[in-house]
């Protein structure tokens, strides 16, 4: 819309649309050519400012999801990485605090039940075979504010952490994998088309309800007493194309088998568009292979975005920043491997745009209403709508932020 309006009245947005349709248009102020866009929504973030959500303190995680707010990001799940199972207990529930304050949305789990073989910029000391109970034991400690997991396909036990996955309304995302074709896709089949049911997708919670307060076990509850399931419907795949074998004609791979599923409408992938992790041209051959409403476009940021060139940690492990590129720490000195993004989500919406030409209404539904989708919150965030909440983003034409509204407070 080329000349738009959008009016809030506390946390709720009352009116959307021409300024020429507005009924009080003597209220008006004067037009910009400023842009307004839905609060961004982020499924993959792993800290900023300098604090990192693997091993900050709740102060310390709280100053990173403030960072990511000012720059546009209005919800984010809080990231961990492969670590010790007490490191993840504790750090779960550090950040379920940040949750029941309204700071995150949630918490991913980025492993520990990944394939060393690709663990990227993760501890393969710390990753360890599939595990129900560790996953159940982290999952209670966070009070139930667990959204997502990312695990490999191939992992053990695959199909009893898919069940309780279901179960607790957690959202499986595929990735750190060196999986095939035909074992990603059995696997996403698996989540799609439960065995004995007619289910098409996971039970999920009422679209725009928020985490309710756990019982003494750590399981989240309704006013009933029943499971409350936080997900949204389709499964994901963590960072397409990173930390899996390359797309390759003869050995497709988990790319080729997550971008089908994505085209059926089964699955959303994630795409690190910052320049670094993902060609320009990959970027826009994703978009153009299944559209917006299946991408989530993600920042995968470290405690280094925002920051300054210098030596940063990523879980246990350390991380160099030079030229604003993150990477492992070498004995040698030699790059090591790219430890996450030092982006914000709205600098990779103006990469997207820029660099790899995606139309502006694309890059920003795949930041925004995607993910809400993905998140069960679509009734709520990511859209600009009489009834959805205010949270609203102004940016000028050199995408530098002006206002950022949080349920329609402005700086929150």
């Amino acid at each position: 819309m080329a000349d738009g309006v959008v009016e809030f009245d506390g946390a709720t947005i009352t009116w959307v649309g021409a300024a020429a349709s507005y009924p009080r248009p003597q209220e008006l102020p004067e037009a910009t050519d400023d842009l307004v866009l839905p609060g961004l929504i982020d499924l993959h973030c792993h800290g900023g400012a300098g604090f990192g959500f693997p091993n900050a303190d709740g102060a310390g995680a709280r100053v990173a999801a403030a960072h990511h707010r000012a720059h546009g990001t209005t919800g984010l799940l809080g990231s961990l990485v492969s670590a010790a199972p007490e490191v993840l207990v504790e750090q779960a529930a550090v950040l379920a605090d940040l949750v029941d304050d309204g700071e995150l949305l949630g918490v991913h789990l980025e492993g520990p039940f990944i394939n060393a073989v690709r663990c990227g910029a993760q501890d393969p000391a710390a990753i360890v075979a599939g595990d129900p109970m560790l996953f159940e034991r982290i999952y209670r400690a966070s009070r139930g504010t667990v959204r997502s997991m990312t695990l490999a396909p191939e992992t053990a036990h695959f199909g009893e952490l898919l069940s309780a996955m279901r179960e607790y309304g957690v959202l499986p995302s595929l990735g750190h994998t060196d999986a095939d074709a035909a074992t990603t896709s059995a696997r996403i089949a698996e989540w799609v088309h439960p065995r004995g049911t007619t289910e098409q997708a996971p039970a999920r919670r009422s679209p725009g309800t928020a985490p309710q307060p756990s019982d003494s076990s750590g399981a989240a509850r309704t006013e009933a007493g029943g499971p409350v399931r936080f997900g949204g419907e389709p499964i994901t795949a963590t960072h397409l194309f990173n930390g899996m074998p390359e797309l390759h004609h003869r050995r497709p791979g988990p790319a080729a088998a997550c971008l089908a599923a994505a085209g059926r409408g089964e699955m959303v992938v994630e795409l690190i568009a910052d320049g670094v992790h993902l060609a320009p041209e990959t970027v826009a051959m994703v978009f153009d292979t299944v559209g917006a409403d299946q991408i989530a476009l993600v920042s995968d940021a470290m405690a280094a975005a925002g920051m300054s060139d210098g030596d940063y940690r990523l879980g246990a492990l350390d991380v160099q920043v030079r030229h604003g590129i993150a990477r492992l720490a070498t004995e040698d000195g030699s790059p090591g491997a790219i430890a996450g993004g030092t982006a914000t989500l709205l600098e990779v919406v103006r990469w997207s745009v820029e660099h790899a030409g995606i139309p502006l209404i694309d890059a920003v539904r795949a930041a925004t209403r995607t993910p809400a989708r993905v998140l069960g919150l679509e009734a709520e965030r990511g859209t600009l709508r009489a009834g959805a909440r205010a949270d609203v983003l102004v940016v000028d034409r050199q995408w530098q932020v002006r206002r950022v509204f949080v349920a329609g407070t402005e700086g929150s």
